[in-house]
């Protein structure tokens, strides 16, 4: 007998083959498969997984971090418009990395609001939802 999982998805069941017995045994309806698993077996991935898989991500990057920060935990001289000033090597780098990400992040999601509210001017009034 073979089941739904074991067949791919798009393919009919095969036809039932006659054991010699002159029945034909039918071919049983497709069945869905069990709670938390979709068509091919698989465990259906879910909210939570998808939070315990960026939980690992988080982890495994402040590990890294860590490493970083006490590798490259010299002073350096910092001179900045006027401003002169000793500070960590690491503090220097990801303070500079930050600021990067604000001047990537700052203007892309102003833009995303432009976007947003253009396509909402856009929308009939009766299809916005």
């Amino acid at each position: 007998m073979t089941y739904p999982m074991d067949q791919p998805t798009g393919d009919p069941p095969p036809p039932a083959v006659p054991d010699g017995s002159g029945e034909g045994e039918p071919t049983p309806p497709p069945r869905r498969p069990a709670p938390g698993f979709d068509q091919k077996g698989h465990v259906r991935r879910t909210r939570v997984s998808g939070v315990w898989i960026g939980l690992i991500g988080t982890a495994l990057f402040l590990i890294l971090l860590i490493i970083f920060v006490a590798q490259n935990s010299r002073q350096v001289p910092l001179h900045f418009f006027g401003w002169h000033g000793q500070f960590s090597l690491a503090l220097a780098i990801l303070l500079s990395a930050v600021i990067g990400v604000l001047l990537v992040a700052i203007p892309g999601s102003v833009r995303i609001l432009q976007l947003r509210r253009a396509l909402r001017k856009n929308v009939p009034s009766g299809k916005a939802g």
